[in-house]
C-alpha cells in the first residue's frame, strides 16, 4: 500500500513558499515536488482554506504563504490535509462471530487510539519554524548558503 505523502508534501511547499520563493505557481511547485499540478491544487486547497496560504489566478498569480511558520503546527497541517489515517494497520474490517478476533479487535483498537491521541499530541507540539529550522542546520552543517537552495534538484 504506499504511502501518504501529503503532510510531507505540504510541510515541505511552506518551507519553500517561506524562504525560497514568496510566491510559485502549482506548475512550479509540481515540478519542485516531482507531481502534477492538480495534486498541488488539491493538497494545497486545505491550507488555503485553513488561511495559512493564498492563491492569485492568472498571469503573476500563485500560491503565498499567509502566516508565520512558526503559527502553524504539524497538528494544523494534518487538519487541513483532510486528517488522514495515521496507521495501516487495524481491526478485522468484517464482524467474525469469533471471540479471538473480538479479543484481538478490542485490545489492538484501544492501543492504536491511544497511540494517535499521544501523536496528534506531539503534533500540536511542533511548528514548521522548527523543521525550517532543522532544514537551516542542515545547511550550515554542510557549509551551504540557504539562499538560494542548491540542494533541491527539482526546485524552480
Amino acid at each position: 500500500m504506499p504511502r501518504d505523502n501529503r503532510m510531507s508534501r505540504s510541510l515541505h511547499a511552506l518551507i519553500h513558499l517561506d524562504r525560497h520563493v514568496k510566491r510559485a505557481t502549482s506548475e512550479a511547485m509540481a515540478k519542485m515536488l516531482g507531481t502534477n499540478p492538480v495534486v498541488v491544487r488539491r493538497m494545497m486547497s486545505g491550507l488555503r482554506e485553513k488561511g495559512y496560504v493564498v492563491s492569485e489566478k492568472g498571469h503573476g498569480g500563485g500560491w503565498e504563504l499567509r502566516v508565520e511558520l512558526s503559527a502553524i503546527t504539524l497538528l494544523d497541517v494534518y487538519q487541513a490535509i483532510g486528517s488522514p489515517a495515521l496507521f495501516s494497520i487495524g481491526p478485522a474490517a468484517d464482524s467474525s462471530p469469533c471471540l479471538v478476533e473480538h479479543a484481538v479487535d478490542e485490545r489492538l483498537d484501544q492501543a492504536l487510539n491511544e497511540a494517535e491521541v499521544m501523536l496528534l499530541n506531539r503534533f500540536s507540539q511542533i511548528t514548521v519554524a522548527d523543521i525550517a529550522g532543522d532544514y537551516l542546520n542542515k545547511m550550515a552543517k554542510l557549509g551551504l548558503e540557504a539562499e538560494p537552495h542548491p540542494l533541491c534538484s527539482k526546485e524552480t
